[in-house]
């Protein structure tokens, strides 16, 4: 028997012309605006000569049309790469999820196609309750590899949800990218009345090139010098709980802007640090914005040890974490060492605290390696936010969940046979649960090809099925 609704699976040819120009137009006219927006930002940005942000939005143009090849190339070999074979030890080797077993599986399906399908007088059988969908799926995916005794390398509905995941990372990326940049413009905005503040009176007055103090006098010295810090230990647990308030200080700003205007410009009071800032975060951006080699191939080590049972995605959420705090201590190390030199060579100073920028306080001498550090939490919160998004586009649950799930179906069934048999007074060989186990456990319902193989992989799925039947039957 077979339903006329529940062949969804029907070809272009058999699609109403309505349906497939929508779908046609849609596309289309997205594709139109997504070009039109990157253009007209594209000018804006050429306008007002930001250089920086221009380029980041080539590299967009760029990221895009490679996850467009990409999925192409994901789709014209699909077929090719599905008919490649491998044994089945080999194939039931690292799986991520827990190995359900197929006669479940099938029985599963089999309940659920026989709720949705129309109420019948004639008796169901077990290869009339498994949908036709599900059962061309399966043709077309492994029954070339089946037909050897093999499985196939990777199926074509596997390479279509690896083409999923790959778009949904892609797009993930840039969305976070650009949410980062936009929260760091945000938090430069209390900045810009610092710096308009180094324009003032009052703030030339309090760092006169020609007054003299101590160096524990000044308000740089007072947040850095004053505490009894010996060891490279306490400085890190002072720096590591710094972090979480004022991680940018007032003091440590002007400071800062001063020691730079010393060491690269002249000691011109009309330099714009933020300017500086916003510029170098503009750089920053055009680098972070797309996914690197070396992160494309971080993913597919992830992708190797998601293992179940190796808690990958436990140990891997915390890293990103452990980053951002290493990284955001190590930048507040940096300040307070360079006030411990200006104490060790100073005691008294002239004017505004003058510190010394030097690469050697980063790690390994390259302040490059912070922003590979922060382009890889990027990177991994990324993944994280997108592979969540792509589980959410199905469910798979495990083998207790459904012998469970098996258990009150068959319940619930066997209440509705009952109730139907007193409604029209239906002789006991009637009941068509009877008729299904003896399917299920007979061996027609198995190709002859794969009884060997399911017979390794999942002995208890039909017999457990069995089972619980036997169970409700004695119950009743």
């Amino acid at each position: 028997m077979v339903v006329e609704g529940a062949a969804s699976n029907h070809p272009l040819e058999k699609t109403p012309t309505w349906a497939l120009a929508t779908v046609c137009f849609v596309f289309i006219f997205l594709g139109l605006v997504i070009e039109r927006l990157f253009r007209t930002t594209s000018r804006w940005l050429k306008e007002r000569r930001k250089t920086a942000l221009y380029e980041a939005v080539e590299k967009l143009k760029e990221v895009l049309t490679l996850l467009g090849l990409m999925s192409l190339l994901l789709v014209v070999t699909q077929r090719g790469i599905s008919k490649i074979c491998i044994s089945n030890k080999v194939a039931y080797s690292m799986l991520p999820c827990d190995k359900i077993p197929q006669e479940t599986t099938k029985t599963i399906q089999a309940y659920e196609f026989y709720y949705a399908s129309p109420p019948t007088s004639e008796p169901l059988t077990f290869e009339d309750m498994i949908s036709p969908a599900s059962t061309t799926t399966t043709f077309n995916s492994s029954d070339y590899c089946a037909s050897k005794g093999m499985i196939s390398f990777i199926s074509q509905e596997a390479i279509n949800q690896l083409n999923t995941f790959i778009c949904a990372l892609t797009i993930m990326q840039i969305v976070y990218s650009v949410a980062t940049m936009a929260l760091g413009r945000a938090k430069m905005r209390s900045w810009k009345a610092w710096e308009k503040e180094t324009q003032t009176t009052e703030y030339m007055v309090a760092n006169d090139p020609h007054r003299f103090r101590f160096t524990r006098q000044t308000t740089f010295g007072q947040r850095h010098m004053n505490d009894p810090v010996d060891t490279p230990i306490l400085l890190w647990i002072k720096c590591f709980f710094r972090q979480f308030f004022h991680s940018v200080a007032k003091v440590d700003y002007f400071t800062l802007r001063h020691g730079f205007i010393s060491a690269h410009l002249s000691r011109s009071s009309s330099f714009n640090f933020l300017k500086y800032i916003q510029r170098s975060l503009e750089d920053d951006f055009k680098l972070v914005v797309g996914i690197s080699p070396l992160m494309r191939f971080l993913l597919v080590i992830f992708m190797l040890i998601d293992v179940h049972g190796w808690h990958m995605y436990l140990w891997v959420s915390f890293l990103p974490l452990i980053i951002v705090l290493v990284v955001g201590t190590k930048l507040q190390v940096i300040v307070a060492r360079m006030a411990l030199q200006l104490k060790e060579q100073n005691k008294v100073i002239i004017g505004a605290p003058l510190v010394t920028p030097n690469d050697n306080l980063f790690w390994f001498s390259k302040p490059q390696f912070v922003l590979t550090l922060l382009h890889y939490t990027l990177f991994m919160n990324v993944f994280e936010v997108a592979f969540i998004i792509w589980v959410t586009m199905g469910s798979r649950f495990k083998s207790a969940v459904l012998q469970d799930q098996t258990r009150e179906m068959i319940k619930q069934w066997h209440q509705e046979v009952k109730q139907n048999r007193r409604r029209q007074s239906q002789t006991p060989h009637d009941s068509p649960i009877p008729h299904i186990v003896t399917q299920m456990n007979s061996t027609e319902i198995i190709p002859q090809q794969q009884t060997s193989t399911l017979s390794k992989i999942a002995p208890r799925g039909i017999e457990g099925t069995s089972e619980i039947v036997k169970e409700i039957q004695e119950i009743d």
